[in-house]
């Protein structure tokens, strides 16, 4: 019975979030709180279940201040320009080189608030040479997400699995960084034969884009100075954190707190820019994704996977890298990161011998190239879709699926025989 209405209360939170009958953050706490409600977990275990992972919401608080105080300064915009010119206006070159800055920024910042940034210029450069804005658009959508698998923070799925399964920065950056890379190649490769032999784009067109002021974009000289600095000395400390242990959460609130007090801003006003929709999101999945545990399926879907896997470890880590993304296409890379982190636990102990940490890197991997596959994936595929949409260029479902699921199952592939020929 209990089992039966804990699913029901999963199935209908999931409903409510693809339909947009609520917001997101409204339909993970109603689902999270309905679990206590209906007394499948207590006060006290939906409680844990965000205390046990405030590592995840403060390290977010903190960046999302630290990113807030950079984007003031308008550098994303004077990148994208500069860039444009760079290249002096040719079409495919500026894409390339647009998906390349989107994918870096996106491995050390949010990457919901990178494409935030990135998709509206994308869309002006793509207007001013008069080509396509899908392309662009969907091209920065794919690079965001394939970014954000490199590092632990490049994404808010990263988190999760890090504090699930007690994983430090620098093992992101060596387990799952060279799969961005090669996927960044491949995806660029795609879109160029896709797309990018039919870019062509007039001398008066290009002459414009040149013409354009990159200057006029910075607007804080000063703020850039202090907030690049502090970002640089937290990012640092982020990769000295297996040396310090200072904790992750604790030196981006330090960043944080350092930048507020230097630029003499208001607390109240500088808090309004943390995304609280986000935060209280993950409070409500996390209480979710334990009623869900105290029902027992996890162990179901556990025990079903190792039957099918046999003992092979290494069938084990390509059922978890396809499963993942097929789930993520339809409930979203976050909530199957916190669901599935579930599942590797259990699975863990049966394996006695060989490198267990692949089930992790093939959760990673099966998240964030799966958020590709649908605009409900990831938060930055909505994001984005958004900011398109009000710019004129109009994305359905289809078409997103269509061009994201190629990519998606190239780069998954890619990911499968990285994982077998270097843990197996």
């Amino acid at each position: 019975m209990q089992l039966a209405i804990g699913l029901i209360i999963f199935i209908a939170t999931f409903y409510l979030i693809i339909t947009e009958k609520v917001p997101g953050p409204i339909a993970t706490l109603l689902g999270g709180l309905s679990m206590a409600l209906v007394g499948i977990i207590n006060e006290h275990e939906a409680l844990h279940a965000i205390g046990s992972r405030l590592e995840i919401i403060l390290l977010l608080v903190g960046m999302m201040i630290i990113v807030h105080f950079i984007s003031e300064t308008g550098v994303f915009q004077y990148l994208a320009v500069k860039v444009a010119q760079l290249v002096k206006g040719e079409p495919f070159p500026l894409l390339v080189l647009l998906a390349v800055i989107t994918a870096l920024c996106s491995a050390f910042l949010d990457n919901v608030t990178t494409i935030l940034l990135m998709a509206p210029v994308s869309i002006l450069l793509a207007n001013q040479l008069k080509v396509d804005p899908f392309v662009y658009i969907m091209t920065l959508i794919m690079s965001a997400n394939i970014g954000g698998l490199a590092t632990l923070i490049g994404d808010p799925t990263q988190l999760i699995i890090g504090s699930e399964g007690n994983i430090g920065f620098n093992d992101f950056l060596v387990n799952t960084a060279p799969v961005a890379v090669i996927s960044m190649v491949m995806l660029l490769i795609t879109v160029y034969f896709m797309y990018g032999r039919k870019m062509t784009v007039s001398r008066d067109l290009k002459a414009r884009v040149m013409e354009l002021d990159a200057s006029r974009s910075l607007k804080d000289m000063k703020l850039l100075q202090e907030s690049a600095t502090i970002f640089a000395l937290v990012i640092f400390g982020f990769l000295m954190n297996n040396f310090i242990d200072k904790g992750l959460a604790i030196m981006a609130l330090t960043g944080a707190v350092v930048l507020i007090l230097i630029t003499k801003s208001e607390p109240v006003e500088v808090f309004k820019h943390v995304e609280w929709d986000t935060l209280f999101f993950f409070m409500g999945l996390f209480m979710l994704i334990q009623g869900i545990e105290a029902t027992g399926i996890v162990d179901l879907v556990g025990d079903k996977v190792l039957e099918l896997a046999d003992g092979h470890l290494h069938y084990a880590a390509a059922m978890v890298l396809w499963v993942s993304a097929a789930f993520t296409s339809v409930i979203g890379n976050v909530a199957n990161a916190a669901m599935v982190s579930k599942i590797i636990h259990f699975m863990m102990p049966t394996f006695k011998h060989g490198n267990t940490m692949s089930l992790w890197w093939a959760l990673s991997m099966g998240s964030l190239l799966g958020g590709n596959i649908t605009i409900l994936a990831s938060a930055t595929n909505v994001v984005a879709i958004n900011s398109a949409n009000k710019a004129g260029c109009k994305i359905s479902f289809g078409k997103f699926m269509k061009f994201g699921l190629i990519i998606a199952v190239q780069t998954l592939i890619i990911a499968n025989i990285y994982l077998f020929v270097k843990y197996f």
